[in-house]
């Protein structure tokens, strides 16, 4: 199982996602919703959390929402995985964001101009965008 996080901070410019570029396979190279897999007895929001700090230097306290669960066939061409994804809206004003651990590049886009997606993220990009209103 794993955890991602759909972060939306609302800029200047309108609403941008913070995406990082995968390091490793699969969809190395690709733009992917900060996310990884759970440890052992980890909660998953915990998780979520972790990753994103891992793979983009944002440490975030406030409250994660529950964008759904996804374990779709097909979703991550390693086998079946299920996803936990949250969504949390953040102000213009966060710390830079860099890409690491298994991320080589963190960076925010904006809604409108999102880049292909790895895995299903488009699809919970777009729920978190319904779920927030």
């Amino acid at each position: 199982m794993s955890g991602d996080t759909v972060v939306i901070r609302d800029a200047v410019s309108g609403p941008e996602v913070l995406l990082i570029r995968r390091g490793r396979e699969p969809f190395a190279g690709a733009w992917a919703l900060p996310g990884g897999f759970i440890e052992p007895f980890e909660r998953p929001e915990d998780a979520a959390r972790r990753e994103l700090a891992e793979e983009t230097g944002l440490v975030l306290t406030q409250l994660f929402a529950l964008v759904g669960v996804y374990g779709e066939r097909g979703r991550d061409p390693r086998g079946w995985t299920v996803s936990a994804a949250y969504v949390v809206r953040v102000d213009g004003d966060t710390p830079p964001v860099s890409g690491g651990d298994d991320a080589e590049e963190a960076r925010w886009f904006r809604v409108d101009a999102l880049p292909d997606l790895a895995f299903d993220h488009a699809a919970i990009v777009a729920d978190a965008l319904v779920l927030l209103g």
